[in-house]
This record gives structure tokens, C-alpha cells and sequence, in this order.
């Protein structure tokens, strides 16, 4: 019986470079090819662990046909993975290096990881009109930065911004026509946006962030959108607590605009004000509340039921 294998993969748009942090074989290089995948994955034992850095949507074929062929499958954060070569002492950077910092990586920290759960067809669409959204927001609020004061300009540069908002509204509608196809995204969001401050948009990207990963408590959830306050303490000194920021940055930046318009609410106004009591500048009170926030939402996904306004004003 083989034993199992602690491997890593360092992958880009047309190769996947694999190495064993057991050594059972040398590092190889294969092509990011459904058949060749297949092929290298029939050599591996089952229950092997395989771990990769999120790389686009280059990664996902290979974790994909991974988790069917009943390997224990990683998806880990490039920064957590660079910090470790360089805790370990790795000075260069190559593909065979990478994949060796991976699988050795893999090897003594996958207890305290979670395996990738692999999304619906629907799901991993619908997680893709998030990005690309996010990504025209980007390039609107670039262009209207970059352009302004130039006054020569303002008609032309208004026009393009006027087209990427009809972009984005059709994005919207196949973010909408998509969600229709997942009943549990559209009941989640459904509850979620009854929310004061939360609106649809913010609502279905929650929805499908729930629906998608079985998180056991609100901290996980908290923690998985980077929105956890990291220690930075030493002795009996304590450092300034900030964002660990390991999570989407375009579901903080929903969040953080909801909690904005939220701290302006009679419902919320109290408990933002009671942060600022405390200390905190605006923006980490609002840093604050959009977490209750987000508890709150993951509370009614759970529970399956609408917002109570009653076990906000009960401190709840």
C-alpha cells in the first residue's frame, strides 16, 4: 500500500510544476492540461495531500480533478507562502522552488488548513461576475482620479465612465440570472437584505460566500473576509491591532461602504457611536461595525429567518 504524499504544485496559465515533500519523486514539470492532470493523477496515492497558491483561475483544473480523484486538495495564500520560504531561508524564487516550499509547507501546517471545497458550476461563475465587477469599479474610480482637473477632458473621460457603468449594470443582471439558478445563494441573500444598510449587491456576494464554504462560527467567516483585527503584542507592550486582510478585498470594500451608510442609521447609529466612545477613528468604528454586520448576516443564514431589529437595540 502506497503511503500518502504531501505534494505541491506551482501552477501557471500552461504548466504545472509539482514537487514531494517526501521526495518519491523529482520535481517535474507537466502541461495544465485536463488529460495530462488525469494521467499525473493516477500515479499519486489517494488521500495525498495537494497543495497550490490561488493563481487566477489558472489553479482551478488542476484542484478540480484533484478533489475527484479523492486527494486532499489546498488552496493557500501566496503571502503566507512567501513568508514561509523566506522563514525557511529560501533566497531564490523558481517554479521547482516554489513547488517545493508548497509541498513542504503542506506537509507540516495541513492541520491547520482547510481543504478546498470545490463550487458548482453556477457558483464558481457567479464568484467570477464578483471579480470582474470589482475589477471595472477599479478602473472607473482609476480613470476618474487620473482624469480629474483636466478639463479638456471632463466629456470624453464622463462618456467612458457612463459606458463601464452600462457594463457593469449587465453584470449585475447575469450576477442576478446566475443566483437565480442556486436557491440557497437566493434565499440567503434574501434574508441577508433585510439588513438596514445592506443592499442587494452586498447581499448576494454574502449568500454566495456562505452557501459556498461550510463555516462552522461567525469568527470563521470574519477571519475568511479578512475583516479580523491581527495582535501585534510583545511582552507588555501592545502593538496597534490591524486588519489581517487575508480574504477578498472586494467584499471588505462592500461591506466597509455598507457600514458607512449603516453608522448614518438610527438602527446602528448607537453602537457606531459607542466605538468612537471607546477611541476609534471613524473609519475603525466603521472597520467595527461592518463586522457586526457581517455577523449578523452569517446569523441569518444559519438560522434561516429575517433580520429582528429588537435583538439589535437588546445588544444582541
Amino acid at each position: 500500500m502506497q503511503s500518502i504524499r504531501n505534494l505541491g504544485a506551482d501552477v501557471d496559465s500552461r504548466s504545472v510544476m509539482f514537487a514531494c515533500a517526501e521526495g518519491s519523486f523529482k520535481p517535474h514539470r507537466i502541461a495544465n492540461e485536463r488529460k495530462a492532470i488525469r494521467a499525473w493523477l493516477h500515479t499519486v496515492p489517494p488521500g495525498s495531500r495537494l497543495a497550490m497558491e490561488s493563481t487566477g483561475s489558472y489553479h482551478e483544473l488542476l484542484a478540480e480533478l484533484a478533489d475527484r480523484a479523492g486527494l486532499q486538495v489546498f488552496i493557500v495564500n501566496a503571502r503566507h507562502l512567501r513568508r514561509y520560504a523566506q522563514g525557511i531561508g529560501r533566497r531564490g524564487k523558481t517554479d521547482r522552488l516554489d513547488a517545493e516550499v508548497i509541498a513542504r509547507y503542506i506537509a507540516r501546517e495541513h492541520g491547520e488548513l482547510h481543504t478546498y471545497v470545490a463550487p458548482t458550476p453556477a457558483q464558481r461563475t457567479l464568484t467570477r461576475l464578483i471579480g470582474r465587477r470589482a475589477k471595472l469599479v477599479k478602473t472607473k474610480d482609476s480613470i476618474r482620479q487620473s482624469l480629474r482637473g483636466l478639463a479638456a477632458l471632463n466629456a470624453p473621460a464622463r462618456q467612458l465612465i457612463e459606458h463601464i457603468d452600462r457594463v457593469i449594470a449587465r453584470l449585475d443582471l447575469l450576477m442576478q440570472r446566475t443566483a437565480q439558478q442556486m436557491p440557497a445563494v437566493g434565499e440567503a441573500a434574501h434574508h441577508i437584505a433585510t439588513i438596514p444598510g445592506i443592499g442587494a449587491l452586498t447581499s448576494m456576494c454574502l449568500g454566495n460566500r456562505f452557501t459556498k464554504v461550510p463555516y462552522a462560527t461567525s469568527d470563521a467567516v470574519v477571519a475568511s473576509t479578512g475583516l479580523d483585527p491581527r495582535p501585534d503584542d510583545s511582552g507588555e507592550k501592545t502593538g496597534r491591532r490591524r486588519l489581517s486582510k487575508c480574504g477578498p478585498a472586494e467584499e471588505r470594500r462592500l461591506l466597509f461602504n455598507c457600514a458607512r451608510a449603516a453608522a448614518r442609521m438610527k438602527l446602528w447609529r448607537p453602537y457606531y457611536d459607542a466605538q468612537l466612545a471607546k477611541g476609534l477613528s471613524k473609519t475603525a468604528a466603521t472597520v467595527v461595525l461592518a463586522r457586526k454586520m457581517l455577523r449578523v448576516a452569517f446569523a441569518l443564514y444559519k438560522h434561516h429567518q429575517p433580520f429582528n431589529p429588537l435583538l439589535i437595540s437588546a445588544g444582541a
